[in-house]
């Protein structure tokens, strides 16, 4: 599907320790692989040049995103970015991630590690959006703003100060009409290992 906007990237936030999953969240058993293999997933099939997925806690996932991007032959478009202060919460591993963008990025997809239902046809309709001038784009679903959400790079700046565990919620919040809610019926956008395992 044409988007209308060719320079997007991907940053997949994957530094966090799971410490209400008990640990190692990331790369438990999901399905017929591991929970960030379906993020992954998610993310390579976007219409993104390149992934990065940021690490911290668990260095485990630089395994597992690799030998991930290996299998499936997206290698090539993968990039590893440490967060080195993961510690302050979710703020901190998407500086690091917007931070290690491509110079000429014209927009970034922020996936969560831990949302492995996303739609794959949702990216798409995002970049759309932002190609018909929104700042940033996020599916909806009911009355709820979902993931993943895409930041026009007029926002990138405002990315790289953000702080707290809340990630840029408060962003999208005042964004007003600058912000293109793209409507989903799949209730993916909004599921969380967090809320329900399985």
């Amino acid at each position: 599907m044409a988007t209308g906007v060719e320079a997007l990237d991907a940053i997949v936030l994957a530094a966090g320790a799971g410490k209400r999953f008990g640990g190692g969240k990331l790369t438990s058993v999901w399905g017929d692989g591991l929970l960030l293999d379906a993020a992954l997933a998610a993310a390579f099939a976007s219409p993104a040049r390149t992934v990065s997925v940021v690490w911290g806690a668990d260095g485990r996932v630089l395994e597992a995103a690799s030998r991930y991007a290996s299998r499936t032959g997206q290698a090539p478009r993968l990039r590893m970015i440490h967060a080195r202060e993961h510690e302050e919460g979710m703020a901190a591993s998407l500086r690091a991630g917007v931070e290690g963008l491509p110079r000429d990025c014209a927009g970034a997809f922020i996936f969560l590690g831990d949302m492995p239902k996303v739609p794959h046809g949702l990216p798409a309709k995002l970049a759309q959006a932002l190609a018909a001038g929104a700042w940033a784009a996020a599916p909806v679903h009911g009355e709820r703003r979902g993931h993943p959400v895409l930041f026009g790079s007029k926002l990138f700046a405002v990315l790289k100060t953000q702080t707290g565990d809340r990630g840029a919620s408060k962003l999208l919040d005042a964004l007003g009409e600058d912000l293109a809610l793209v409507p989903v019926d799949d209730p993916g956008v909004l599921f969380d290992v967090d809320e329900r395992v399985g």
